[in-house]
């Protein structure tokens, strides 16, 4: 494996730079390749595997793009682009239909599925998954796969599904591995190496649009770094310094643009927490020339807020040809949508935002929606987006500047700060290339700023990709059939979480070699002629620890239990006078030895408990999910004590999802064979739907009628057995089925209006689309899985539910 510093990157560019494969696709792009693009399609012309680590922005998908061209310079040779977000798979379907037509390239992402025998297949991470469990005849001439955004390996939900993958893919398929700047980028890269074969790892610091931090206060945009230095030093602005110890001396500003001819400006003293309201902030980029801009908002509300607020100060940013390229883009998106749903969607509202040139991004958002706004915003045509984080995940979206109202958000549980990582996300959408000579990023100044807190943050760069992987019910049963148990276990031995877990053991190792001769060295210390004093060193600690709990339960034990610890501190006290020890005349020189060791022995016990807890840890959780599914009988053990998969376990293999073990054995049990095809989209619903924290369960009487309440007590009452013999097996359990949504979606299942559904479910339009194609998913596997009357009634219930504004979303 080779990882490339930026001068032996450099040195592989000019070298390579006269490949005729790598010039021609030169050639053909609006700039010209960097360095670490040159040196990464060298090495995938040269027959191996690449992980590409940038920040956003700098243009790694430029690396896939060009296995995309090697592969199709083979009549016979395919690729697979996988992406963890439906809306970035179709985003590169798009840019892959527009290069190489319609024909030659395809789309599966759960609930799509368009030319799925092309020679470019974009797909979903899970779907390449499960393709290879079930060694899908699609699989035949792969020769890349592209796994863009491969740090959501950390994902702690979805994250194992890039581990399988890397380890199943065939051998001879080279990967490409696409990844935001992550700071253990090689130890990545040697798992890589040890799993894949002959794999480069090319990291780049570079962006190719200089990014200029900015702190927004008392009206003005303060640079975040002193003008006579550099981000990389750290040298905070002098003037927000002052303003953070709250000097109220005149301070000359030096403005976003002061350094380059442009405004420049003091003020009178005001407080430096004084905000600038939303409009007035548009207002000053839009004079700056600093638009479009995405503000990052982490709360939807706040997102819908913020247009609402614009739009009420009367902001127009847009021209009136603009404003009738934006209607007629929109009229032509959103002319599927029913009548009646409009207005239960906030449409009039929402485009009157689009034409003045404003609009929000979340996920509360209909995906059609959200897929208008992120194609005006690339035409130019809207300029000020508030969106929350979910819009720095991959789509390309690049704005001039980027302004984070705040510094923290919330996490499910509580406010917490922002971590580089997601600064540097986050901010990495300011600049576009071929546009901008530099991206801007905006802080507004909150009370209790740290300036060099948030220097800090901006300066770095990078942040831990470490492994989420744990093996699940139905990787267990799929691994064991295709290679048997010893050889499963192998496999799981190679993961990435294994591989950091082994790699933290030898660093443990070393400190507990480290820590060994300290102890052996304290041991001679305390050596003594007249005796074993570890022994006698002993006696005194445990004396001590007993003075010390009979002190603090003088005034509570009983006297019965006090005449016990009195009884004990006399044997002691005994047995201390009692050691040859005792009357050593360097005795307590030897005892502080003594002490030392007892505390760097108690240390070294507690790593070497580490280390065996994290050598072979994954195998071991293997091996208990293994016997779990022996018991229930998935698997099934010949006379020779090899195993297989049972009738049972074979139905188990093609279910996937957090609850597989729970779906396959409703199945088995018939839990479900009443149910009509509405109760059971309800009942779907009930096992992918994650309440929020302070959201119960519906009282019976909000439920669905008929069979639906026998069957949702019964899966109740088999989950909380699974779940109470997965902690008898120290595994971790499972939040229980979750009701919050099944009315709605029996009424949608049902036909209901959009508004009547939306108010039962008590949740935006996004999201009610999203956990009703999670559910349209379950739906599917039930289809193939299950036997009738269930098989039958999860085809009507797909059919069911899929209409409306879902309909049109799974196809937008």
């Amino acid at each position: 494996m080779s990882t490339l510093s930026p001068a032996e990157r450099y040195a592989a560019s000019r070298s390579n730079r006269q490949t005729p494969l790598v010039q021609a696709f030169r050639e053909l792009q609006r700039f010209d390749l960097d360095p670490f693009q040159r040196a990464a399609c060298a090495s995938l012309e040269a027959g191996r595997s690449v992980l590409v680590a940038a920040p956003t922005g700098a243009g790694k998908t430029i690396v896939a793009e060009f296995a995309v061209y090697q592969a199709m310079q083979d009549p016979s040779a395919k690729v697979f682009y996988t992406a963890p977000m439906k809306a970035l798979s179709n985003q590169k379907f798009q840019e892959f239909v527009a290069d190489y037509g319609p024909e030659n390239v395809g789309l599966l992402t759960g609930d799509t599925n368009i030319n799925s025998g092309a020679r470019i297949v974009v797909m979903t991470t899970e779907v390449l998954r499960n393709m290879l469990y079930a060694d899908s005849d699609l699989l035949a001439d792969l020769a890349f796969v592209v796994m863009d955004e491969v740090h959501y390996l950390a994902d702690r939900f979805r994250g194992a599904v890039w581990e399988e993958v890397i380890i199943h893919l065939p051998s001879e398929v080279r990967l490409v591995a696409l990844s935001a700047t992550v700071s253990n980028a090689e130890e990545f890269g040697d798992w890589l190496q040890a799993v894949r074969g002959d794999t480069d790892v090319i990291v780049s610091e570079e962006r190719p649009v200089p990014l200029e931090q900015h702190v927004l206060a008392r009206g003005k945009m303060l640079d975040l770094f002193d003008s006579s230095g550099v981000a990389a030093t750290n040298r905070v602005n002098p003037e927000l310094v002052q303003l953070a110890k709250g000097g109220s001396r005149s301070i000359h500003a030096r403005s976003t643009r002061g350094r380059r001819g442009h405004d420049r400006g003091g003020w009178s003293p005001q407080p430096p927490a004084a905000k600038l309201d939303r409009a007035a902030v548009v207002a000053m980029l839009d004079g700056k020339n600093l638009l479009p801009a995405i503000f990052f908002i982490f709360s939807r509300v706040g997102c819908d807020q913020a247009v609402r607020q614009v739009l009420r100060a009367g902001v127009r940013l847009t021209q009136a040809h603009e404003r009738d390229e934006i209607r007629a883009i929109v009229e032509e998106r959103c002319r599927p949508l029913l009548d009646e749903d409009l207005a239960v969607l906030g449409y009039w509202e929402w485009l009157e935002g689009l034409e003045r040139g404003v609009a929000a991004h979340h996920a509360g958002m209909l995906p059609a929606f959200k897929e208008v706004v992120e194609e005006l915003f690339q035409r130019k045509l809207v300029k000020a987006v508030f969106a929350t984080e979910t819009l720095a995940l991959g789509i390309n979206m690049p704005a001039r500047t980027v302004v984070l109202e705040k510094l923290e958000k919330f996490n499910g549980e509580a406010r917490v700060p922002i971590t580089p990582g997601e600064y540097t996300q986050l901010t990495g959408r300011a600049g576009r290339r071929g546009i901008d000579v530099e991206g801007h990023a905006v802080i507004h100044w909150q009370d209790g700023l740290d300036p060099q807190a948030v220097a800090a943050l901006a300066s770095r760069r990078s942040y831990p990709m470490n492994s989420s992987f744990r093996p699940t019910y139905n990787m267990a049963v799929n691994l064991i059939e295709q290679f048997g148990r010893q050889r499963a276990r192998t496999i799981l031995e190679s993961s990435f979480a294994q591989f950091q877990a082994d790699r933290s053991v030898v660093d443990l190792a070393r400190t507990v070699r480290q820590q060994q001769e300290s102890l052996d060295g304290y041991e001679a210390s305390m050596h003594c002629h007249l005796g074993d004093f570890a022994e006698y060193a002993g006696i005194r600690r445990a004396l001590t620890e007993l003075e010390r709990r009979a002190s603090r339960a003088e005034n509570q034990e009983s006297r019965a239990a006090k005449e016990k610890v009195q009884r004990e501190l006399n044997s002691l006290r005994r047995q201390r006078r009692a050691h040859p020890c005792h009357n050593c005349p360097d005795r307590e020189a030897h005892a502080r030895w003594a002490e030392r060791w007892f505390k760097l022995r108690k240390q070294n016990d507690a790593l070497r408990a580490q280390i065996r807890s994290r050598t072979g840890a994954v195998a071991r959780v293997f091996d208990r999910v293994t016997e779990l599914l022996l018991g229930f009988g998935y698997l099934e053990k010949d006379a020779s004590g090899k195993l297989s998969a049972s009738a049972s376990g074979r139905m188990l293999r093609r279910i996937y999802g957090e609850r597989d073990l729970l779906v396959a054995e409703s199945l088995r049990r018939g839990l479900w064979n009443e149910l009509d095809a509405p109760s059971l989209a309800a009942m779907a619903t009930t096992l992918v739907y994650e309440p929020r924290r302070d959201e119960g369960n519906l009282s019976e009487r909000y439920l669905p009628r008929g069979a639906f309440v026998r069957a949702f007590d019964a899966t109740g009452t088999l989950w909380s057995e699974l779940d109470d013999l997965e902690r008898s097996h120290r595994l971790p359990g499972s939040e229980p089925p979750a009701t919050g949504l099944a009315l709605a979606m029996w009424k949608w299942a049902k036909g209901a209006p959009l508004g009547e559904v939306l108010g039962d479910a008590d949740m935006a339009a996004g999201d009610f689309v999203r956990w009703t194609k999670q559910t349209i998913d379950l739906l599917d596997q039930l289809s193939v899985v299950a036997d009738n009357p269930v098989a039958a009634n999860a085809r009507l219930a797909m059919d069911s539910v899929r209409r409306g504004i879902v309909a049109y979303s799974s196809v937008a």
